[in-house]
């Protein structure tokens, strides 16, 4: 294909999961369920694999896998789960509750309310909670335009 030309695909990757390693399992769940009130499927306990939970997360399912090893478990190198919530102040109470950690001082963009925490584990979790005013705002704005 020449200089400039969009790149062909067939079918494009789509994300369906995130797999996070968790040295500390009951209270990984527990931190994604009670903490950010997820749904948490707990698999089975089986005597040949490590405890595996699957969080829904929306379109996107993040596993919880049980694991001792250090590189799978190390915190530098954690994805960042982004979550949008109605209510930034109880999110991070139950969060911290649960283990987890602020990563930073909460922000207040004209947007809304901005915060990272670190799970248990040491994921890096974002939570977003929209300026529901200014959404507001710009749809009635949008639609005078219209």
């Amino acid at each position: 294909e020449g200089e400039g030309e969009p790149f062909a695909c067939t079918m494009a990757a789509r994300l369906s999961t995130i797999m996070l390693f968790v040295r500390d399992f009951p209270r990984g769940v527990q931190f994604f369920r009670d903490g950010l009130g997820l749904p948490v499927t707990i698999a089975p306990e089986d005597p040949h694999n490590p405890p595996f939970a699957e969080v829904n997360a929306g379109s996107v399912t993040i596993s919880l896998k049980a694991s001792d090893n250090l590189a799978n478990c190390s915190t530098g190198y954690s994805p960042m789960l982004q979550f949008e919530v109605d209510d930034m102040d109880s999110t991070i109470v139950r969060a911290i509750s649960l283990g987890g950690a602020l990563d930073g001082p909460i922000k207040y963009p004209p947007t809304g309310k901005a915060a990272c925490l670190r799970a248990p584990g040491g994921q890096m979790i974002g939570l977003f909670e929209p300026n529901l005013d200014l959404k507001m705002m710009q749809e009635a704005a949008a639609a005078q335009q219209q």
